[in-house]
């Protein structure tokens, strides 16, 4: 059996022509799966040999919530889920979504991978490695899930979970263009926000891929020497080339670039590392997000004082780099990447 939140309408069309359906039954379809829908059933306007059809080819691939913890400070809601496997049985692969409420609407990270290669030291997510990338459909499934957890329409997506998403970036397409489907959930590209730690290759086929969506990058340090001791992948691309990796992508799009800075004590949050940091994004069509580390077991790193993240965006301000610090959500139920699913022992 397979995964139905794989199939875009091209897929299902093709998929109704061979089993003798007319290809409209394609768009119904699509459009329930978009709503949510757990069940064959509960798809009304269908006829019943049809539901048998699917029900006999395919499997709806909604992860299921094991494990839902909701912060009491400020109502962010962490999901460890179960993914299906082919047998539309619970498998034991397990992934983390977060559900933030924002002024400006509801968000969800998600995760593209089960683990994570990438060894950033500051990261739950990558203690075990990399197991699998995600697919297109178990990446939908997350948002279709939190949907139907929280009764509320998700409208901002951050691929920022478990994973790369630029090491996965095949599915990661195809789950782009599934959530901005006109026909099913329809969410808009600019309200959709992919989150790499600087594959540089891939920046420039993204921006040509999808110019309307945002990108962050997991900068972290002013510095290949930092950056080096905490991102193994800064051994691979020198930040001057990241940085001029950026600046096309800015050129082309004509959109900003996110750098997300995690702010650990005593590594990369002096007044001189600031000063550093806005000599290298000087120019740039950018936005530097600070954020205060969440406490990681065994990785023998801590976050700055609050002292020392409002000196760090001082600096930054009075050098006219345009930053904000990152409201701490979830802190009081594992909120960072990975670190729910490192608590479970997987």
């Amino acid at each position: 059996m397979e995964n139905i939140l794989n199939y875009n309408i091209q897929d299902l069309e093709k998929y109704m022509t061979k089993v003798g359906e007319k290809k409209f039954r394609a768009s119904q379809v699509f459009k329930w799966i978009s709503n949510g829908i757990d069940s064959w059933d509960k798809m009304t306007n269908i006829s019943k040999e049809l539901s048998k059809k699917l029900e006999s080819d395919f499997y709806i691939g909604l992860p299921a919530p094991i494990l839902i913890q909701k912060s009491a400070i400020d109502g962010t809601i962490k999901v460890l889920f179960q993914l299906l496997n082919n047998e539309n049985r619970l498998s034991e692969e397990n992934i983390e979504s977060v559900y933030m409420k924002y002024s400006y609407g509801n968000t969800i990270c998600i995760s593209s991978e089960l683990g994570c290669k990438m060894g950033c030291k500051f990261c739950a997510s990558t203690k075990n490695g990399l197991i699998r990338g995600l697919s297109s459909g178990e990446m939908y499934g997350q948002v279709l899930s939190i949907n139907n957890l929280t009764g509320e329409k998700i409208n901002h997506i951050v691929v920022m979970g478990i994973g790369e998403p630029f090491d996965n970036y095949e599915e990661l397409s195809k789950f782009i263009r599934l959530i901005n489907n006109p026909k099913g959930y329809n969410l808009g590209m600019r309200n959709i926000t992919i989150s790499s730690c600087g594959i540089i290759p891939y920046i420039d086929r993204f921006a040509h891929d999808f110019p309307q969506a945002n990108l962050a990058i997991s900068l972290h340090a002013p510095n290949d020497e930092i950056r080096k001791t905490i991102m193994p992948i800064a051994n691979k691309y020198m930040i001057t080339d990241l940085i001029d990796e950026c600046k096309k992508y800015t050129l082309k799009t004509h959109r900003r670039v996110t750098f997300e800075y995690a702010l650990i004590r005593g590594i990369n949050d002096s007044i001189e590392d600031a000063r550093e940091l806005s000599k290298l994004l000087s120019g740039i069509l950018c936005h530097v997000n600070l954020i205060p580390l969440n406490d990681v077991d065994n990785t023998n790193l801590n976050a700055s004082k609050e002292v020392s993240i409002y000196n760090f965006k001082k600096v930054l301000d009075n050098n006219s780099i345009p930053v904000t610090i990152r409201r701490k959500l979830g802190s009081d139920i594992d909120a960072a990447c990975g670190q729910l699913r490192a608590r479970k022992g997987v």
